[in-house]
């Protein structure tokens, strides 16, 4: 049980840390100063923070507790074979608040901020959406296919490099651009989630509003990368096991 509850506070860190480096990079820095001020990091500098939280989490964290920091990739690795399912429960939680006590930090600084009331529309304050609630517009069908996809993408690339004969040390780094290129594909289209914890950190604060995503699309954020990392660890068995024969 002790050792359950280590893992599960490093999840917490690392998704709390994960969404700090990521979103707040989003609301914090991404157009600092107005769209023509060269300081502010626009989609790419937003995807290289995601990649960079998410490398250095796994480097700080990875170590106590494999290092998951999302909901889809638990799941993804109990179906594959590498998580207990007894601890999936337990991980999603912590990985959930995690994310939300990151969000409320974030929502307390941006408050402060005189000009909040005029911060709303697509990808307010990180959030995903899709339709009215997409970057680019993109419909449910798109979002949906875009999310699962790239998180079952994600979850071969997790697989590949966690295997016992992978590269040392060189995961966190591999998972890292993974998801940074997964983000300059994709924040045109859904603001990128492939992580619920992610998405439910800050959809919780904004709420149900014509301004911002409403928490009635937070579903698909949920279910489309659970369903991608199913797909991801059903894929990766199958082409794994294909390999191990040829050998």
């Amino acid at each position: 049980m002790q050792s359950l509850i280590k893992k599960c506070a490093a999840e917490s860190l690392g998704t709390f840390w994960l969404v700090l480096g990521g979103c707040g990079s989003a609301v914090f820095a991404a157009q600092a100063g107005g769209d023509s001020n060269p300081l502010g990091l626009g989609y790419l500098g937003v995807s290289l923070a995601f990649g960079v939280a998410v490398a250095t989490a796994a480097f700080a964290f990875g170590p106590v507790s494999g290092g998951h920091f999302n909901p889809a990739v638990s799941f993804g690795l109990w179906i594959a074979g590498r998580f207990p399912g007894r601890h999936l429960p337990a991980y999603v939680v912590a990985q959930v608040v995690g994310g939300l006590l990151a969000g409320a930090l974030m929502w307390v600084i941006v408050t402060a901020n005189p000009d909040f009331l005029s911060f709303g529309g697509a990808g307010t304050f990180a959030t995903n959406g899709f339709g009215n609630f997409s970057p680019g517009g993109y419909p449910m069908e798109v979002a949906f296919l875009a999310e699962a996809v790239l998180t079952a993408v994600f979850l071969c690339v997790i697989l590949a490099v966690t295997r016992p004969r992978a590269t040392a040390g060189a995961a966190p780094l591999a998972i890292g651009a993974a998801l940074a290129l997964i983000h300059m594909i994709s924040i045109p289209l859904t603001n990128t989630s492939v992580n619920p914890a992610r998405s439910t950190a800050v959809a919780a604060f904004v709420g149900e509003s014509a301004a911002y995503m409403p928490m009635h699309q937070l579903w698909l954020f949920w279910l489309a990368p659970c369903v991608g990392a199913l797909a991801g660890a059903l894929v990766y068995r199958y082409v794994n096991s294909e390999r191990a024969e040829a050998a």
